[in-house]
């Protein structure tokens, strides 16, 4: 072995000939991902009038096993913010490491400001803008909930195409078609953000978690939620399990088997 350290782990050249990395090469064109393999599912949020709730569960699904039963898919940021990641859980992890970085380097910066989540919500809208344009998206729908600069709630998403959208409530996957209307039944426009409570909102959210593990097949009962308050920062639970389930519902769903009306 060449002991030199610029050449450690490689053989000598003058013993072994010059290394040919030509197996290396492909003949195809260059490939990114195209379908998420492992992937997390809904991801949900609303804002009350101090803050805002925000909640998904801990599985990650190998396409339809449900493989992965304790991934956690709220990371806190700051002392005012979280982030909450749908879809591809590689990619998740990517972006996980570079809001690693982003809050190392904020942390010991000089400057003496720090990132708040509408600030974060513009970075992310940045990358995941900048991997579409390079024709290799980040597969995942983003929540970015937490305080604006002027300690207001703030909630906005982004999608693996960069586009933006703000909303009282929001959420991912099979939740915008079964979780928004119960949310928006709490919250529906943002002058009833200043007249719902923690306790309202918190509840809202968990009702939602339980209707989404009746409903999708993607979904789990131990989950993870925020709650983000003025003054009191970010509280994180990500070992919450659904309580008060029924599955009364589930005789009454005709036309399935062998039943008959």
């Amino acid at each position: 072995m060449n002991h030199f350290p610029k050449a450690w782990g490689r053989p000598r050249d003058d013993i072994y000939g010059a290394y040919d990395p030509s197996f290396l090469h492909t003949n195809g064109p260059r490939a990114h991902t195209s379908s998420p393999i492992v992937t997390g599912t809904s991801v949900l949020a609303v804002k009350y009038k101090d803050g805002v709730v925000i909640a998904a569960d801990n599985l990650a699904s190998y396409g339809s096993l449900a493989r992965f039963t304790d991934v956690k898919r709220l990371r806190t940021f700051n002392r005012r913010t979280v982030v909450g990641f749908g879809g591809d859980v590689s990619d998740m992890q990517y972006l996980d490491r570079l809001l690693l970085s982003l809050e190392t380097e904020e942390n010991y910066g000089s400057s003496g400001h720090d990132l708040n989540a509408r600030n974060l919500h513009t970075y992310l809208a940045k990358v995941m803008y900048k991997r579409r344009s390079d024709i290799n998206p980040l597969w995942n729908q983003i929540l970015v909930a937490g305080l604006d600069g002027e300690a207001q709630p703030f909630l906005s998403s982004v999608d693996l195409l960069g586009t933006t959208f703000s909303s009282p409530t929001l959420a991912t996957g099979f939740g915008a078609h079964l979780a928004q209307p119960l949310l928006r039944k709490v919250v529906d426009d943002d002058a009833q953000v200043k007249v719902v409570t923690r306790e309202q909102a918190v509840n809202a959210v968990k009702e939602c978690m339980k209707v989404l593990f009746y409903r999708d097949a993607r979904s789990l009962d131990k989950y993870s939620i925020a709650v983000i308050t003025k003054g009191a920062g970010v509280e994180l639970k990500e070992d919450e399990q659904l309580e008060n389930q029924s599955w009364a519902f589930a005789e009454m769903i005709k036309g399935y088997g062998t039943q008959t009306v």
